[in-house]
């Protein structure tokens, strides 16, 4: 269709050098507002923004002419990562961190490089509510890990892995009741990915779940060593 998103056009890599470059100014920002009020009241400003953004787009699919039970509810990963974001963004809380680390930093920037994309190109609201949200949760990623100071653990990685499982079967199931495919567990997405390189439905689950762990251990690995050296 003319005027559709097209991955890699000259709008997708703008925005991902937005994306980028937003991230490095909120981690510079993070770090000089570290443990000061002022930095309390920006986690918990730009948690509001987050929510209060995220939950008018969702009024908006849910009204008349926009709901599609495929694509209306907020059961993504990367909608969950917007969730947990918000949540660790107000709270600091270790448990909804380690989801946001590990969903902020491989699951939601894989959908940034990979878009599922099927809509028209800016200034479409969908276009635009796709990647605000991504982008916003990318950005919280980075200023709660690089800006803020919090670090993920072994004891992370594990709480990581135990949500993303179950909630992995449990869409499985909805999506088999539903006709949908929320999570992309049912089935691949018709854009290319990564996913494509790891086989059939269901080989490519266990492939991606072992690739994720794999990864995951290896952006855990750098900030467990570093605690075990300043420890020494």
């Amino acid at each position: 269709m003319d005027g559709s998103f097209r991955p890699y056009g000259s709008i997708h890599w703008t925005v991902l050098i937005v994306v980028v470059v937003g991230a490095v100014l909120l981690a510079v920002l993070g770090r000089r507002g570290r443990g000061t009020r002022a930095g309390i009241v920006f986690a918990r400003t730009f948690a509001v923004v987050i929510l209060a953004y995220a939950l008018s787009m969702q009024v908006y699919r849910i009204l008349p002419g926009h709901w599609d039970i495929a694509t209306s509810l907020p059961l993504h990963f990367s909608d969950l990562t917007w969730m947990t974001a918000a949540y660790t963004l107000w709270t600091r809380r270790q448990w909804s961190f380690a989801l946001t680390y590990y969903w902020g930093l491989t699951l939601n920037p894989q959908a940034m490089l990979t878009p599922a994309l099927d809509a028209p190109d800016f200034p479409h609201i969908e276009f635009i509510d796709f990647w605000v949200l991504h982008t916003l949760a990318v950005w919280a990623t980075v200023y709660l890990t690089w800006g803020l100071g919090m670090r993920p653990n072994w004891r992370s990685l594990a709480t990581a892995v135990t949500v993303t499982v179950a909630w992995g079967v449990a869409l499985l199931g909805f999506n088999s009741l539903a006709g949908t495919n929320y999570g992309f567990v049912n089935a691949k997405p018709e854009n290319p990915s990564l996913l494509d390189l790891m086989g059939d439905w269901p080989w490519y689950l266990g492939a991606e779940l072992v690739i994720g762990i794999a990864a995951w251990a290896l952006i855990t690995w750098p900030w467990t060593r570093r605690s075990s050296i300043h420890s020494h």
